[in-house]
């Protein structure tokens, strides 16, 4: 079976940005990774990874390019997972980030799924909408409605002032 993709780029500019594209649905992640960086035009060399999501795009299991856990921390990485291991009926969504120092941020949902079609080459890129920006949009992190945006922590601690805290200022 072919799995149909719409890869749409978490942006805040008027225009919007998405591919649509078709992949088997035996493919790995990693097969995935590579058509969506190379519909986008990146070269596919910086650090990505898909995490798993709910109807409400909120962030799940992570599908790491590389391995960078600790020792006894088991992720899943995209060159042994199986699209339709992840991604089916139920489990329609994923979010993909690209490149962590830049945060390519896109929303990746499953539209349909439908029978090979003879004489196509999988994975294929159906349509392109809208120009990717040069850079990635801006992310901004809106705070809970009762929270202080600008105040971590909610104590009254002066991290100034020594004088009540119980240790020895000259222990060197």
């Amino acid at each position: 079976m072919i799995y149909r993709f719409r890869v749409i780029l978490d942006n805040d500019t008027e225009d919007d940005v998405f591919r649509d594209l078709e992949i088997r649905e035996g493919d790995t992640m990693e097969d995935l990774h590579n058509i969506i960086t190379q519909s986008f035009g990146f070269d596919g060399m910086e650090m990505a990874s898909f995490y798993v999501s709910d109807d409400e795009w909120n962030q799940g299991e992570e599908i790491a390019m590389m391995d960078m856990s600790e020792a006894g921390n088991k992720v899943k990485m995209m060159n042994e997972t199986i699209i339709n291991d992840i991604i089916h009926e139920a489990s329609t969504r994923l979010i993909y980030v690209y490149d962590f120092m830049n945060m390519w941020t896109f929303y990746v949902e499953l539209g349909e799924i439908v029978e090979e079609a003879q004489g196509t080459d999988y994975p294929n890129l159906m349509y392109v909408h809208g120009q990717i920006p040069d850079e990635a949009p801006e992310k901004t992190f809106e705070a809970e409605e009762d929270e202080d945006p600008y105040n971590e922590f909610e104590d009254d601690i002066d991290v100034d002032d020594y004088s009540d805290l119980d240790f020895d200022e000259n222990w060197n």
